[in-house]
């Protein structure tokens, strides 16, 4: 299988889970994954639950995450969800190059979906010389997101340590999209079979996304999970979530729906191509991978 692109349908839309490459989260410049990812886990039962999942927690002194796009062609448009994270790391900023390969030249998205603000969902939004690299594309984002990143807000209230990094990002490239950008202040449809989810918590307008066609259904959770063992565990939250009250409300919401309605769920930090089921086990939910051909 390859690690770059994976096709697959929902309905009569084709659909491709598209790699913007990989980053390794260690230290010094990030916490221990343990921290990273599962903040506020009781160390006790998160090492239980990390031996479970064949993890050695005194080992473990990397995460490396695939960060996955998503291109959508309707018939009637191709929609891009996030951009990747071109600029933040030699291993990132493979999204156009993979699209190219499949045929695909950035003029040929016309809709480019924003799921949050995140470096590695909007730093592909701008080539180098601070123009949209979607030229003909429209943009669209939950309101409270952009209000966020583009307001004083960002700056009154994010990590010192990780403000700068955030912010830098945010000022390259929103501003350029700015005249065509779509902002949502309701779940409702963007696009026919595509429809904004309210997610918040990982960011304040943190945004999912339902997409529809011939009864079949894909849930893009975006990083309402950022790592499998969020969905067995889902008030463990990350050091990255900037509500986690708000983190785990929005988990038990979505990842409800995704069982109870047996949706195809795209995760944009699992394992590639990120795309399987949510199935419940007891309180919680476990992650089943769809079966791929290596």
């Amino acid at each position: 299988m390859s690690t770059e692109v994976y096709h697959f349908k929902v309905g009569a839309f084709e659909c491709m889970a598209v790699s913007d490459g990989t980053l390794t989260y260690t230290p010094p410049t990030f916490p221990p994954p343990t921290t990273l990812l599962f903040s506020n886990a009781p160390r006790g039962d998160l090492e239980h639950t990390l031996r479970q999942h064949n993890i050695q927690p005194e080992h473990w002194a990397e995460w490396i995450s695939p960060y996955i796009c998503l291109l959508v062609n309707t018939g009637e448009h191709r929609v891009l969800v996030d951009t990747g994270a071109d600029g933040l790391d030699p291993n990132t900023g493979k999204l156009l190059q993979n699209l190219q390969a499949e045929g695909i030249a950035p003029e040929d998205i016309d809709m480019v979906i924003l799921t949050h603000c995140h470096p590695d969902h909007i730093g592909g939004n701008t080539l180098d010389n601070g123009k949209p690299a979607f030229p003909n594309a429209r943009f669209a984002m939950w309101k409270d997101e952009w209000d966020f990143w583009t307001s004083k807000q960002a700056e009154e209230k994010l990590d010192e340590h990780v403000r700068e990094v955030l912010l830098s990002v945010a000022r390259k490239n929103l501003p350029p999209i700015q005249e065509r950008l779509d902002l949502i202040e309701r779940e409702r449809e963007i696009l026919p079979g595509i429809h904004a989810l309210a997610a918040p918590g990982h960011t304040p307008g943190h945004m999912a996304l339902v997409i529809s066609s011939g009864g079949e259904q894909l849930l893009c959770i975006s990083d309402t999970a950022l790592h499998p063992i969020h969905l067995e565990q889902p008030e463990w939250c990350a050091a990255v979530d900037f509500a986690p009250d708000q983190v785990v409300a929005t988990r038990r919401r979505i990842l409800n729906r995704a069982a109870a309605e047996k949706a195809l769920v795209l995760a944009f930090h699992f394992p590639f191509p990120g795309l399987g089921h949510i199935v419940q086990k007891g309180e919680a939910w476990q992650w089943q991978p769809i079966a791929t051909m290596v």
